[in-house]
Protein backbone atom coordinates (compact mmCIF):
# COMPACT_ATOMS: atom_id res chain seq x y z
CA UNK A 1 0.00 0.00 0.00
CA UNK A 2 2.69 2.48 0.99
CA UNK A 3 4.65 1.60 -2.13
CA UNK A 4 1.75 2.71 -4.35
CA UNK A 5 1.29 6.05 -2.53
CA UNK A 6 4.90 7.20 -2.82
CA UNK A 7 4.86 7.72 -6.64
CA UNK A 8 1.62 9.70 -6.31
CA UNK A 9 3.09 11.93 -3.61
CA UNK A 10 6.23 12.46 -5.66
CA UNK A 11 4.09 13.34 -8.69
CA UNK A 12 2.08 15.83 -6.67
CA UNK A 13 5.24 17.47 -5.33
CA UNK A 14 6.67 17.69 -8.85
CA UNK A 15 3.44 19.26 -10.13
CA UNK A 16 3.43 21.80 -7.31
CA UNK A 17 7.07 22.70 -7.95
CA UNK A 18 6.49 23.02 -11.68
CA UNK A 19 3.35 25.10 -11.13
CA UNK A 20 5.16 27.44 -8.75
CA UNK A 21 8.01 27.79 -11.20
CA UNK A 22 5.62 28.41 -14.08
CA UNK A 23 3.67 31.23 -12.37
CA UNK A 24 5.01 34.73 -11.76
CA UNK A 25 3.30 37.99 -10.81
CA UNK A 26 3.77 41.57 -11.97
CA UNK A 27 2.45 44.38 -9.75
CA UNK A 28 1.43 47.90 -10.83
CA UNK A 29 4.93 49.25 -10.13
CA UNK A 30 6.71 46.76 -12.41
CA UNK A 31 7.19 45.63 -16.00
CA UNK A 32 9.11 42.61 -17.24
CA UNK A 33 10.53 40.74 -20.18
CA UNK A 34 10.65 36.97 -20.58
CA UNK A 35 13.69 35.31 -22.15
CA UNK A 36 14.20 31.73 -23.19
CA UNK A 37 17.76 30.46 -23.12
CA UNK A 38 18.94 34.09 -23.39
CA UNK A 39 16.62 34.99 -26.27
CA UNK A 40 13.79 37.49 -25.98
CA UNK A 41 10.28 35.97 -25.87
CA UNK A 42 7.84 38.71 -24.81
CA UNK A 43 7.25 41.86 -22.75
CA UNK A 44 4.84 41.93 -19.82
CA UNK A 45 3.47 45.32 -18.72
CA UNK A 46 0.03 44.50 -17.36
CA UNK A 47 -0.05 43.68 -13.63
CA UNK A 48 -1.36 40.24 -12.55
CA UNK A 49 -0.53 36.53 -12.87
CA UNK A 50 1.54 35.35 -15.79
CA UNK A 51 2.98 32.03 -16.94
CA UNK A 52 6.31 30.84 -18.28
CA UNK A 53 7.96 27.56 -19.14
CA UNK A 54 9.65 26.43 -15.90
CA UNK A 55 13.44 26.25 -15.86
CA UNK A 56 13.58 27.25 -19.53
CA UNK A 57 12.21 30.75 -19.54
CA UNK A 58 13.48 33.49 -17.23
CA UNK A 59 11.67 36.66 -16.06
CA UNK A 60 13.53 39.98 -15.80
CA UNK A 61 11.59 42.60 -13.82
CA UNK A 62 12.13 46.37 -14.06
CA UNK A 63 10.67 49.49 -12.44
CA UNK A 64 7.66 51.04 -14.14
CA UNK A 65 7.70 54.16 -11.91
CA UNK A 66 9.35 57.53 -12.46
CA UNK A 67 12.89 57.33 -11.08
CA UNK A 68 15.23 60.09 -9.98
CA UNK A 69 18.87 60.48 -10.87
CA UNK A 70 20.87 62.80 -8.62
CA UNK A 71 24.20 63.78 -10.18
CA UNK A 72 27.34 64.74 -8.37
CA UNK A 73 28.39 68.39 -8.36
CA UNK A 74 30.34 69.19 -11.52
CA UNK A 75 32.23 72.24 -12.82
CA UNK A 76 31.13 73.87 -16.08
CA UNK A 77 32.33 76.92 -18.02
CA UNK A 78 29.93 79.55 -19.36
CA UNK A 79 30.24 81.54 -22.60
CA UNK A 80 31.68 84.51 -20.66
CA UNK A 81 34.43 82.23 -19.29
CA UNK A 82 32.97 81.96 -15.80
CA UNK A 83 33.22 78.75 -13.79
CA UNK A 84 30.14 77.34 -12.09
CA UNK A 85 29.61 74.35 -9.82
CA UNK A 86 26.29 72.81 -10.85
CA UNK A 87 24.31 70.35 -8.75
CA UNK A 88 21.58 68.86 -10.95
CA UNK A 89 19.12 66.00 -11.01
CA UNK A 90 16.93 64.28 -13.60
CA UNK A 91 13.65 62.35 -13.55
CA UNK A 92 13.38 59.38 -15.87
CA UNK A 93 11.58 56.09 -16.51
CA UNK A 94 12.02 52.86 -18.46
CA UNK A 95 9.82 52.91 -21.56
CA UNK A 96 11.23 49.88 -23.40
CA UNK A 97 12.38 47.14 -21.02
CA UNK A 98 13.85 45.03 -23.84
CA UNK A 99 16.17 47.76 -25.11
CA UNK A 100 16.92 48.69 -21.50
CA UNK A 101 17.93 45.11 -20.73
CA UNK A 102 19.99 44.75 -23.91
CA UNK A 103 21.92 48.03 -23.41
CA UNK A 104 22.32 48.86 -19.73
CA UNK A 105 20.97 45.72 -18.02
CA UNK A 106 19.94 47.32 -14.71
CA UNK A 107 19.37 50.56 -12.76
CA UNK A 108 23.04 51.01 -11.91
CA UNK A 109 24.01 50.74 -15.57
CA UNK A 110 21.29 53.24 -16.50
CA UNK A 111 22.43 55.71 -13.82
CA UNK A 112 25.99 55.50 -15.12
CA UNK A 113 24.88 56.12 -18.70
CA UNK A 114 22.60 58.98 -17.66
CA UNK A 115 25.47 60.57 -15.77
CA UNK A 116 27.48 60.78 -18.99
CA UNK A 117 24.55 62.02 -21.08
CA UNK A 118 23.26 64.68 -18.68
CA UNK A 119 26.67 66.12 -17.83
CA UNK A 120 27.65 66.23 -21.50
CA UNK A 121 24.48 68.09 -22.48
CA UNK A 122 24.67 70.51 -19.53
CA UNK A 123 28.29 71.29 -20.32
CA UNK A 124 27.52 71.96 -23.99
CA UNK A 125 24.44 74.07 -23.27
CA UNK A 126 26.01 76.18 -20.53
CA UNK A 127 28.94 76.93 -22.83
CA UNK A 128 26.45 78.78 -25.07
CA UNK A 129 25.14 81.08 -22.32
CA UNK A 130 26.49 83.64 -19.88
CA UNK A 131 26.53 83.06 -16.14
CA UNK A 132 23.65 85.44 -15.39
CA UNK A 133 21.42 83.63 -17.87
CA UNK A 134 22.12 80.27 -16.24
CA UNK A 135 21.64 81.55 -12.69
CA UNK A 136 18.45 83.56 -13.04
CA UNK A 137 17.38 84.86 -16.45
CA UNK A 138 16.93 81.85 -18.78
CA UNK A 139 17.52 78.88 -16.50
CA UNK A 140 14.14 77.26 -17.25
CA UNK A 141 14.59 77.55 -21.03
CA UNK A 142 18.17 76.28 -20.84
CA UNK A 143 17.24 73.25 -18.74
CA UNK A 144 14.27 72.52 -21.00
CA UNK A 145 16.64 72.31 -23.96
CA UNK A 146 19.04 70.14 -21.94
CA UNK A 147 16.18 67.79 -21.02
CA UNK A 148 15.10 67.58 -24.65
CA UNK A 149 18.58 66.61 -25.86
CA UNK A 150 19.08 64.14 -23.01
CA UNK A 151 15.77 62.46 -23.79
CA UNK A 152 16.74 62.04 -27.45
CA UNK A 153 19.97 60.28 -26.52
CA UNK A 154 18.51 58.27 -23.65
CA UNK A 155 15.85 56.65 -25.85
CA UNK A 156 18.65 54.59 -27.39
CA UNK A 157 18.73 52.78 -24.05
CA UNK A 158 14.95 52.39 -23.64
CA UNK A 159 14.83 55.37 -21.26
CA UNK A 160 12.69 58.49 -21.31
CA UNK A 161 14.17 61.56 -19.58
CA UNK A 162 11.20 63.53 -18.26
CA UNK A 163 13.11 66.60 -17.15
CA UNK A 164 16.48 67.87 -15.95
CA UNK A 165 16.78 70.52 -13.25
CA UNK A 166 19.55 72.48 -11.54
CA UNK A 167 19.28 72.28 -7.75
CA UNK A 168 22.09 74.69 -7.07
CA UNK A 169 24.62 76.78 -8.97
CA UNK A 170 27.66 78.05 -7.06
CA UNK A 171 30.99 79.60 -7.83
CA UNK A 172 34.05 77.40 -7.29
CA UNK A 173 35.49 77.84 -3.77
CA UNK A 174 38.86 78.98 -5.08
CA UNK A 175 37.41 81.93 -7.03
CA UNK A 176 34.52 82.90 -4.76
CA UNK A 177 36.46 85.52 -2.70
CA UNK A 178 37.83 87.29 -5.80
CA UNK A 179 34.40 87.31 -7.46
CA UNK A 180 32.76 88.71 -4.34
CA UNK A 181 35.48 91.35 -4.09
CA UNK A 182 34.92 92.34 -7.72
CA UNK A 183 31.17 92.48 -7.18
CA UNK A 184 31.68 94.66 -4.10
CA UNK A 185 33.98 97.00 -6.05
CA UNK A 186 31.40 97.28 -8.82
CA UNK A 187 28.65 98.06 -6.32
CA UNK A 188 30.82 100.68 -4.63
CA UNK A 189 31.53 102.26 -8.01
CA UNK A 190 27.82 102.43 -8.76
CA UNK A 191 27.14 103.83 -5.27
CA UNK A 192 29.76 106.57 -5.77
CA UNK A 193 28.21 107.44 -9.10
CA UNK A 194 24.77 107.75 -7.51
CA UNK A 195 26.17 109.83 -4.64
CA UNK A 196 27.99 112.13 -7.09
CA UNK A 197 24.83 112.58 -9.15
CA UNK A 198 22.89 113.23 -5.95
CA UNK A 199 25.36 115.87 -4.78
CA UNK A 200 25.24 117.55 -8.18
CA UNK A 201 21.46 117.63 -8.07
CA UNK A 202 21.54 118.92 -4.49
CA UNK A 203 23.85 121.81 -5.52
CA UNK A 204 21.45 122.70 -8.34
CA UNK A 205 18.47 122.61 -6.00
CA UNK A 206 20.26 124.72 -3.36
CA UNK A 207 21.36 127.28 -5.99
CA UNK A 208 17.83 127.50 -7.35
CA UNK A 209 16.46 127.84 -3.82
CA UNK A 210 18.96 130.59 -2.95
CA UNK A 211 18.04 132.41 -6.15
CA UNK A 212 14.34 132.19 -5.35
CA UNK A 213 15.08 133.34 -1.79
CA UNK A 214 16.94 136.47 -3.01
CA UNK A 215 14.17 137.26 -5.48
CA UNK A 216 11.49 136.73 -2.83
CA UNK A 217 13.32 138.92 -0.27
CA UNK A 218 13.90 141.66 -2.85
CA UNK A 219 10.26 141.58 -3.90
CA UNK A 220 9.10 141.59 -0.29
CA UNK A 221 11.43 144.49 0.59
CA UNK A 222 10.23 146.48 -2.41
CA UNK A 223 6.62 145.82 -1.50
CA UNK A 224 7.29 146.71 2.17
CA UNK A 225 9.04 149.96 1.23
CA UNK A 226 6.24 150.83 -1.13
CA UNK A 227 3.60 150.18 1.54
CA UNK A 228 5.68 152.05 4.11
CA UNK A 229 5.98 155.02 1.77
CA UNK A 230 2.28 154.96 1.06
CA UNK A 231 1.58 154.74 4.81
CA UNK A 232 3.91 157.63 5.59
CA UNK A 233 2.31 159.69 2.88
CA UNK A 234 -1.15 158.93 4.21
CA UNK A 235 0.00 159.78 7.75
CA UNK A 236 1.47 163.09 6.61
CA UNK A 237 -1.76 163.83 4.81
CA UNK A 238 -3.77 163.07 7.94
CA UNK A 239 -1.41 165.13 10.09
CA UNK A 240 -1.67 168.05 7.68
CA UNK A 241 -5.45 167.88 7.63
CA UNK A 242 -5.56 167.75 11.45
CA UNK A 243 -3.11 170.63 11.73
CA UNK A 244 -5.15 172.79 9.37
CA UNK A 245 -8.35 172.19 11.34
CA UNK A 246 -6.90 173.13 14.80
CA UNK A 247 -3.16 173.84 15.00
CA UNK A 248 -3.24 174.43 18.76
CA UNK A 249 -5.02 171.15 19.52
CA UNK A 250 -2.76 169.32 17.10
CA UNK A 251 0.30 170.73 18.87
CA UNK A 252 -1.18 169.70 22.23
CA UNK A 253 -1.80 166.09 21.11
CA UNK A 254 1.65 165.75 19.58
CA UNK A 255 3.23 167.06 22.77
CA UNK A 256 1.29 164.56 24.88
CA UNK A 257 2.51 161.78 22.59
CA UNK A 258 6.06 163.02 23.11
CA UNK A 259 5.52 163.02 26.90
CA UNK A 260 4.26 159.42 26.72
CA UNK A 261 7.29 158.24 24.74
CA UNK A 262 9.99 160.14 26.64
CA UNK A 263 8.79 160.45 30.21
CA UNK A 264 8.87 156.86 31.39
CA UNK A 265 8.88 155.69 35.01
CA UNK A 266 12.04 156.68 36.90
CA UNK A 267 13.09 158.99 34.08
CA UNK A 268 14.84 162.25 34.87
CA UNK A 269 14.81 165.06 32.30
CA UNK A 270 16.79 168.24 32.83
CA UNK A 271 15.66 171.12 30.64
CA UNK A 272 15.32 174.88 31.13
CA UNK A 273 12.06 175.86 32.79
CA UNK A 274 11.07 177.98 29.83
CA UNK A 275 11.50 175.11 27.37
CA UNK A 276 8.60 174.60 24.99
CA UNK A 277 8.62 170.91 25.90
CA UNK A 278 7.11 171.83 29.31
CA UNK A 279 4.69 174.39 28.06
CA UNK A 280 1.72 172.20 28.98
CA UNK A 281 3.10 171.11 32.36
CA UNK A 282 3.48 174.52 33.87
CA UNK A 283 0.78 177.02 34.91
CA UNK A 284 -1.44 178.23 32.08
CA UNK A 285 -0.21 181.31 30.26
CA UNK A 286 -2.12 184.48 30.86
Amino acid sequence: MNTKIIPIVVLIVVVVILSAAAIFTIDEKQQAIVTQLGKYVRTVKDPGLNFRIPFVQKVHKFEDRVLEYDATVAKVITSDKKHLMLDNYARWKIIDPLIFYQTVRNIDGAQSRLDDIVFSEIREETARHEMTEIIKENRAAIMKEVGKQCNTKAREYGIEVIDVRIKRADLPPDVTPSVYARMQAEREKIAKKYRSEGEEEAVKIRAETDKEKVILLATSYRTAEKLKGEGDGEAIKIYAEAFEQDPEFYSFVRTLEAYEKSLKKDTTVILPSDSEFFQYLGPPKK
